[in-house]
């Protein structure tokens, strides 16, 4: 049946039902859907899509179910039965489309009874739902995320049959943006709690329905967890993008996939990841840990040399693209063992499934690139979830579409299959229904080699518990698998049943840290703090174990404890781990000793001064130093304590630490307090042989007043034999604090052609009525950059910018050098007769949606497919620099304050011109652009990243800067990003096409003869 048919058809199932139930078949009737885009590309067969899968030897993909059984799966699981639950999504918004209100979202369940690998039994279990991104089933019933709640609807007897109206668990899930960052990922820990991830760009306040907000959680990119019978909802960990995949590994260590900035990610309770954009709602983390693979699926630095061969094939053979979702560390029985323990995330612009081996490293983890494991040359195939099932075989669940995960070009709902792959001929388990097995027959499947019987039985044993059933015999058992078994596997899974069944305490745990094997260890420090508050005693023992422990691992999970922990308990735990040299240069116990520790330092300083001496970790040093220095106003004398410590002789590196975190914390500062001490350290400091001692004392000598500090960085402005980078650094610094001495020095320096970039920027900070006429005089001969700069600083005030438009007016300053960032910035000042110049010789600033799409119509009409194969590319790359590199990186070059664009779907002109021509369509919250008005008559566009009593930190389109409050009068929060509109206003139809054709191909291509990189 062909797609447009299938679209329009609607189809009725009948199911069996038990007399005197409801019957939700009348209500779960097949309703019809559309495809809000018809695609030229057709409709591949399943089975030729599973025959043409590569493959490893031996091993074979089937269709499990398709169209029109199954259509838009965006999430499986299974339950003890082996049946796979399915939920359908037809409510993911598109680009052009708003939300169709008319739309449901269900949830389906296959039988496969004659296990012959294709189902032979259907069930529409519910179709109520919209927004539903997951389904998972335990407890009596199936859970079900439909933004912005968490559901579960009640099937106490298994028979697909719901038997009641859904409870509304917890709400408060930002649903709004319904498209790829919404709420998902439904999966059972070995916990025993119900684990779940947050996009980025949706901020929620999760609670119980009608909690105040006091009551909620705030939660942003994360991976959060519920625990069912204690109904406590927690936030796990913080960072990422747009994480659609999770799973844990035999030792019950937690993994994480993920888009954009890096795919695998480890699962550390507390931790605080790197971010695609925008900042986390702690200020005082400073600094955040990076992906676990040592690796990218995508070519960030293609040699331009690849072009002789067409297309560059690089980032294929790197694993296909950037966007990943769906992950399975794979532990059934039927793959060989050497498949065993590796993960498996799907590749979606790649279609296959990449693999990386895990393996420790230092404290933690670190994941390998294997081969992939699968690849299909089909262009429908976007899977987004894989889990293996009682057979050991692996089903996939593919969404089907030609689009990405943006669907910019439509969504295609009539589409979707679940593959299944396999090795060799699968063993049959006959007929499954673990409910009717006894307790010790459910402990006796903790020592099954595929961890579907384990996580299924360990489910129900949990339930059990829950219902106040006498466990006594299942407790015993499980203690003889812990004590007898030598598999630290198989003792880990019977310490999780344990723990979930009530069978254990503290006390039994707090010996469990003695044991030989470092992830029983691990786990005993988990369950320990599992359930909240936590006794003294854990605490102390905490201690001791951070002291002598030899295990990294061990040690990072014991960091992580500290923020379940009072803050006064803390302390010893802090100052034993901080002791660990070895750990110095550690990917993530240095960080995650500061996050459990920073929320303790302004409640003791005095012990954090000490720990700051005393730690063996320069991180912690240096982020201790920051958080004491950022209380100054507070408490100027534990920073005096601080400085105290500098007063000895200290290694270099110990003073660099002190000095930096001191700097760090009060960057935006215009003056502070000094410490009574810095009058006779800060000299020696600042007269140190050590180059970067000096650097720092002078720059603290200039925020604390320090006259001497300031002259001599005005005599390094002057001697031209000294080093250009001390001496565009001492520039920046007395410009940023505001020396008044400077200003008229500014005009000079003009002159100097190391000094040049830097005076042109400090100009904008003092109103200087001559710099008009010198900046626009030496315009024509200025280098790129420091034309850039002029702009910039000419765009800063009302009587600069005047003149500026002037300038564009009588052809002095070209239109083509101003650039949509700088453009908006002008707009920004709210000046009638910059507006009004700005609008007749550059273009307009703002276009309703109709004049956008038309546009858009226009510029996609000029661009066909042969039109771009005659783009100049290597011109395109240069517009690219000009337009785009200072936000974007494309293969390996350019800033980072946009996303990466090396892994995009950049071929898609849909998504690209939508992106490029309507960016602020979709913004999130936390990168949405403001005016700033400053008390010295600069106006500022850009996204407040922090704020604080004393500064606010803010990212412009060209630079980071912390703004002391007092100089701000006026911040006004715009809804729009911080990418502007118009950045192909001025280019000739020949010059999109040059960028155009760059941007979409793909690989690096030589800049121009003479073009500045």
């Amino acid at each position: 049946m062909s797609r447009c048919l299938y679209a329009s058809a609607c189809l009725l199932l009948v199911l069996s039902l038990a007399p005197g139930r409801a019957r939700a078949a009348e209500t779960s009737a097949e309703r019809p859907v559309y495809d809000s885009e018809p695609s030229n590309e057709p409709l591949s067969k399943p089975v030729d899509v599973a025959r043409g899968m590569k493959l490893p030897d031996g091993f074979k993909a089937t269709v499990f179910a398709a169209e029109p059984d199954v259509r838009q799966p965006i999430a499986i699981t299974t339950d003890e039965r082996g049946r796979l639950w399915v939920a359908e999504n037809y409510t993911y918004a598109e680009a052009k489309l708003n939300f169709d209100t008319s739309l449901r979202d269900r949830i389906v369940c296959f039988e496969d009874r004659d296990q012959d690998g294709r189902f032979d039994k259907r069930h529409v279990f519910w179709d109520r739902g919209q927004k539903l991104t997951s389904v998972e089933v335990g407890f009596g019933g199936v859970w079900a995320l439909c933004a912005p709640q968490l559901l579960f609807i009640p099937d106490a007897d298994g028979d697909l049959v719901p038997d009641g109206e859904p409870e509304v668990v917890l709400d408060g899930w930002n649903g709004d943006l319904i498209r790829h960052n919404i709420v998902n990922g439904l999966k059972w820990g070995p916990d025993g709690w119900l684990y779940g991830r947050q996009g980025i760009q949706a901020t929620s306040l999760v609670g119980r329905p009608g909690a105040p907000a006091s009551q909620r959680t705030q939660l942003n990119c994360s991976i959060w967890r519920y625990h069912p019978t204690r109904k406590v909802f927690e936030v796990v960990m913080q960072g990422g993008t747009n994480s659609w995949g999770f799973d844990y590994d035999d030792h019950g260590e937690m993994f994480f996939i993920n888009t954009v900035i890096g795919h695998l990610w480890h699962v550390v309770p507390g931790a605080y990841s790197r971010r695609m954009y925008g900042t986390h709602f702690n200020p005082h983390l400073y600094e955040l840990l990076e992906q676990t693979a040592d690796h990218f699926h995508w070519d960030t630095a293609e040699k331009w040399q690849e072009t002789k061969k067409g297309v560059s094939d690089s980032t294929s053979q790197a694993g296909g693209g950037h966007a990943h979702s769906g992950l399975m560390i794979y532990q059934g029985d039927n793959w060989p063992d050497h498949y065993r323990g590796l993960l498996y995330a799907i590749n979606l612009h790649g279609h296959r499934v990449n693999c990386d081996r895990l393996s420790r490293r230092g404290c933690g983890y670190v994941g390998t690139h294997e081969p992939d494991f699968m690849l299909t040359s089909d262009p429908w195939f976007r899977a987004l979830d894989l889990i293996y099932g009682p057979d050991g075989g692996v089903y996939i669940a593919d969404w089907s579409d030609v689009g990405e995960c943006h669907e910019s070009n439509g969504v295609h709902r009539s589409s979707g299959r679940i593959y299944k792959i396999t090795y060799g001929e699968p063993t049959r388990p006959g007929k499954l229904d673990l409910r009717q097995m006894g307790d010790e027959q459910l402990v006796s499947l903790q020592l099954h080699k595929n961890d579907w019987y384990v996580r299924q039985a360990r489910r129900l044993l949990q339930e059990r518990a829950a219902e106040k059933r006498d466990m006594h015999a299942a407790h015993a058992a499980l203690q003889a698998i812990y004590r007898d078994h030598s598999d630290a596997g198989r003792r880990l899974r019977a310490m999780w049943c344990l723990a979930a069944t009530g069978g254990i305490d503290d006390a039994w745990l707090l010996k469990q840290l003695g044991d030989a094997n470092e992830h029983v260890r691990v786990w005993a420090v988990r369950l320990l703090v599992d359930k909240l508050p936590v006794s003294p005693q854990v605490s102390t023992a905490f201690a001791r174990q951070a002291a002598s422990d030899k295990s990294g691992l061990v040690r990072v999970y014991l960091a992580s404890a500290m923020q379940r922990l009072a803050l006064e308990e803390r302390w010893p735990i802090a100052e034993a781990l901080a002791q660990h040299g070895e750990d110095r240069a550690d990917a993530e116990l240095p960080l995650m000793l500061w996050y459990g520790i920073e929320p303790a330092v302004t409640e003791d300083p005095t012990r954090a001064v000490a720990l700051a001496d005393r730690t063996q970790i320069p991180l912690v040093r240096r982020h201790l130093a920051r958080r004491i220095t950022s209380e100054l106003d507070e408490d100027p004398s534990a920073v005096d304590r601080l400085v105290r410590l500098l007063e000895v002789d200290r290694p270099q590196e110990y003073q660099v630490e002190v000095l930096s975190g001191m700097t760090a914390a009060l960057e935006g500062w215009r003056q502070a307090p000094a410490p009574p001490v810095w009058k006779s350290v800060g000299p020696k400091l600042a007269a140190s042989s050590y180059p970067d001692v000096q650097r720092l004392a002078r720059e603290l000598g200039v925020v604390f007043g320090d006259g001497r500090a300031v002259d001599s960085l005005r005599k390094l402005l002057t001697d031209t034999d000294a080093d250009p980078a001390a001496r565009r650094n001492a520039l920046r610094v007395l410009v940023d604090a505001r020396s008044q001495e400077i200003g008229p020095l500014l005009l000079k320096l003009l002159d100097d052609r190391v000094l040049v970039n830097e005076a042109i920027r400090g100009l904008a900070f003092y109103d200087q009525p001559d710099a008009i006429k010198r900046l626009l005089m030496l315009y024509p001969r200025l280098y790129p950059q420091a034309r850039e700069q002029a702009i910039n600083t000419l765009s800063s005030r009302v009587a600069y910018a005047r003149a500026l438009v002037g300038a564009l007016a009588n052809g002095k300053i070209p239109a083509a050098d101003i650039s949509a960032f700088q453009a908006r910035q002008l707009f920004s000042l709210g000046d009638a007769t910059i507006d009004a110049a700005l609008k007749q010789h550059w273009g307009e600033i703002r276009r309703t949606p109709e004049e956008k799409l038309r546009q858009m119509r226009e510029i996609k009409s000029q661009l066909s497919s042969t039109t771009l194969k005659s783009g100049d590319r290597a011109a395109g790359r240069a517009l690219f620099q000009q337009k785009c590199a200072n936000c974007h990186t494309l293969f390996g070059a350019g800033g980072t304050i946009g996303p990466d664009l090396t892994g995009g779907n950049r071929a898609n002109l849909d998504y690209l011109l939508e992106n490029v021509l309507d960016p602020s369509a979709a913004v999130a919250a936390n990168f949405r652009t403001s005016i700033i008005l400053l008390t010295d008559g600069r106006v500022l566009t850009g996204v407040v990243l922090q704020s604080n009593p004393r500064t606010v930190t803010v990212q412009t389109a060209t630079e980071r800067m912390a703004l002391a409050r007092g100089d701000i009068d006026e911040i006004t929060p715009q809804n729009l990003s911080l990418m502007p509109e118009g950045l192909l206003n001025g280019l000739t139809q020949q010059q999109i096409r040059d960028l155009v054709a760059y941007l979409s191909g793909g690989s690096q291509v030589p800049l121009p003869a003479g073009t500045k990189q």
